[in-house]
């Protein structure tokens, strides 16, 4: 616990794991690397693990089974756990599905070092957004268990902070979380 609180102290931050959640193309990825912009000019060290990055390296074994899905997100919490006790913070861009997949990573990380975010945005403006055309190719039948389209999605009940990206533009988003954060 002493060379915990030493790390915390000399980074000058008390590291937390920020994990957003929300269907693909609500803008995780984008407030994340935002948010980790903003935070790098103010000193604070952080990383930013991306769910489409992780996905292409480490867990490049698991599909997109509930099963699988549940592997990847307790890997991913593991490695955020590991570098937030390293005096890291983290921002994790995952889509996180359902409740119980959100509860095992509040679980590894700790309750109080893991703040929930809502990226919120209905499925038609998801879908509009969709520059990979991966709602495209779900509808058509091409990728299956596709969350939003043929798998689900629970949005959080209670998270920390909601953010809803057909109101707040990219920086507006990115100012209510640092509100909240500092």
């Amino acid at each position: 616990m002493r060379n915990k609180q030493f790390k915390q102290l000399k980074l000058i931050q008390k590291p937390k794991v920020i994990w957003f959640t929300g269907l693909s193309g609500s803008g995780k990825t984008t407030i994340a690397q935002a948010t980790e912009q903003y935070l790098i000019s103010k000193k604070i060290v952080i990383k930013v693990l991306d769910g489409d990055e992780i996905r292409s390296g480490l867990n490049k074994d698991l599909g997109f089974s509930l099963e699988d899905r549940k592997e990847n997100i307790r890997r991913v919490a593991e490695v955020a756990k590991i570098l937030k006790d390293s005096g890291i913070t983290v921002l994790v861009s995952f889509i996180s599905p359902t409740k119980e997949i959100r509860e095992i990573a509040r679980k590894i990380i700790s309750k109080d070092d893991f703040i929930e975010v809502f990226v919120d945005a209905s499925l038609e403006t998801c879908i509009k957004r969709d520059v990979k055309g991966l709602y495209k190719k779900a509808i058509k039948g091409e990728i299956k268990d596709f969350t939003g389209i043929d798998s689900l999605y629970e949005a959080p009940e209670n998270p920390n902070i909601i953010l809803n990206t057909e109101k707040l533009s990219v920086n507006e988003a990115v100012q209510v979380l640092i509100e909240y954060l500092f």
